[in-house]
């Protein structure tokens, strides 16, 4: 059975950082796309970055403006989002998600990804 375990989320102040953790079981995330996005309340969700773990190209969204960083651990079968500079903004829970493949351009799309976690809240006060 296939599980994504997210971790790291919290409440911080403006301008203070968070770790995310999507953590896989049941699946080998190794050679396929892991994505993270969020959703804020009234929101549609929003893509927020995604990995090709094979080729290691990375992917953000606009409003990231080099705040974020997604990195992955494959001994852990772990992906990590690293959040810097977090704005009120940000506030949102945070879902990673992961499919076989998908071709680079429908990285931001939800309906790209097979497997969901069941989030992790963050939320940023100013």
């Amino acid at each position: 059975q296939v599980q994504l375990v997210e971790s790291g989320g919290g409440s911080v102040q403006a301008g203070g950082s968070l770790r995310l953790s999507c953590a896989a079981s049941g699946y080998n995330v190794s050679r396929n796309y892991v994505g993270w996005f969020r959703q804020a309340p009234g929101k549609e969700r929003e893509a927020v970055a995604a990995i090709n773990r094979s080729g290691g190209s990375t992917f953000y969204g606009d409003f990231v403006k080099g705040r974020f960083t997604i990195s992955q651990d494959n001994a852990k079968n772990t992906v990590y989002l690293q959040m810097d500079s977090l704005k009120p903004e940000d506030t949102a829970m945070y879902y990673c998600a992961a499919v076989s493949f998908l071709f680079a351009y429908m990285w931001s799309r939800p309906g790209s990804y097979a497997y969901w976690g069941q989030g992790t809240q963050v939320t940023v006060s100013s």
